[in-house]
C-alpha cells in the first residue's frame, strides 16, 4: 500500500508541476506578466517554500520533488514580474 501511495504522490507531483509550466512559458514567450498579480505570485512562492521545508522535514520524496519544481517555476515568474515591461 505504501508503494501505491508513493506512486500517487509522484503522479500528483507531475500534475502540480505541469500546471504552472504553461503560464511560465507564456510569460516568457510574450515577455508580459502585467495580468499576473504580484500578490498571487508572492503567495505561491511563499507556500512553495513552506511546503518544501515541510517535505524535507518529513522526508517525503513526492512533496520535495513537487515543490522543488514549483519553486523553480514560481521563481521564474517572480523574475519575469520584476524584469519584463508591462
Amino acid at each position: 500500500m505504501k508503494n501505491l501511495l508513493e506512486y500517487i504522490g509522484y503522479f500528483a507531483t507531475l500534475l502540480t508541476s505541469v500546471s504552472f509550466a504553461p503560464q511560465v512559458y507564456k510569460s516568457w514567450r510574450t515577455k508580459s506578466v502585467g495580468d499576473l498579480s504580484v500578490w498571487t505570485i508572492g503567495i505561491l512562492f511563499s507556500s512553495t517554500v513552506a511546503w518544501l521545508w515541510y517535505g524535507i522535514g518529513i522526508s517525503s520524496g513526492p512533496i520535495i520533488a513537487a515543490n522543488v519544481i514549483v519553486f523553480i517555476l514560481s521563481s521564474l515568474l517572480v523574475l519575469f514580474k520584476f524584469t519584463f515591461k508591462k
